[in-house]
């Protein structure tokens, strides 16, 4: 799990190692988060790693990949779920800013799936889950870039479901919409006010509400499901 200590990565770690995973939890600077997380699954019984490595150092992702195939025998499922976001409108979009929205939200995900899947194909049963989001499909004013990189997941998502599909290796995608995370966190109540207004759930999501689509797609129960986008958004988009 990339990106897993903290939001909807912690949820996810939690819930898969609640159905019998071990999990590894990915980090790049918040190591103790990391490890809070792993013991909080041990201590709930379950079993959890933590390894740290940055998704857009294609060297570093092959390093720690080949490690935890060491520690543990083999990687059965990646949620590829490490990601930023730099918001800002177009004609103020910095080119920096651009190319580090695609090292790590595009090509580190890809990269880790390019790594994961090597094991994957030799024992002919794989998952892989790409965290995308809400405007990669209906877009928003100051986004377009992270949103570009969050539609680009789909797109490698539904490739990648075609090339592994006689492997058995399914690929996925999952949506989140407004999830109460640290990164909605400093959103005012005004703000949050007119937002549910066009959720009509009438409420944002919750980090478990997306850990659950996350641990149906790597369920046994969607052996026959690959190439979609699970959207988790309270009908916000549909």
């Amino acid at each position: 799990m990339t990106g897993g200590s903290r939001g909807i990565g912690r949820a996810c770690c939690e819930a898969l190692a609640a159905q019998g995973a071990t999990v590894v939890v990915n980090y790049v600077k918040g190591e103790a988060a990391a490890r809070e997380v792993a013991e909080g699954i041990a201590t709930k019984g379950g079993k959890a790693d933590v390894q740290g490595f940055d998704v857009s150092d294609s060297k570093a992702v092959d390093a720690a990949i080949d490690g935890i195939v060491k520690r543990h025998g083999k990687i059965d499922i990646l949620v590829a779920n490490a990601g930023i976001s730099i918001d800002g409108l177009l004609l103020r979009l910095k080119d920096e800013d651009l190319d580090r929205l695609w090292t790590s939200n595009v090509r580190g995900a890809i990269a880790c799936a390019r790594a994961a899947s090597r094991g994957m194909m030799r024992a002919r049963w794989g998952r892989i889950i790409f965290m995308s989001s809400v405007v990669a499909e209906m877009g928003n004013a100051g986004q377009t870039a992270y949103a570009a990189t969050k539609a680009a997941l789909i797109g490698a998502a539904k490739s990648i479901a075609r090339e592994y599909a006689s492997r058995n290796v399914t690929a996925n995608v999952v949506a989140p919409g407004y999830i109460d995370t640290d990164m909605t966190s400093g959103m005012t109540a005004e703000q949050r006010e007119q937002l549910v207004k066009i959720i009509p759930l009438g409420r944002t999501g919750t980090a478990p509400d997306v850990a659950a689509a996350c641990v149906y797609l790597a369920s046994e129960e969607a052996g026959y499901v690959t190439g979609q986008v699970l959207r988790v958004n309270g009908g916000m988009h549909v």
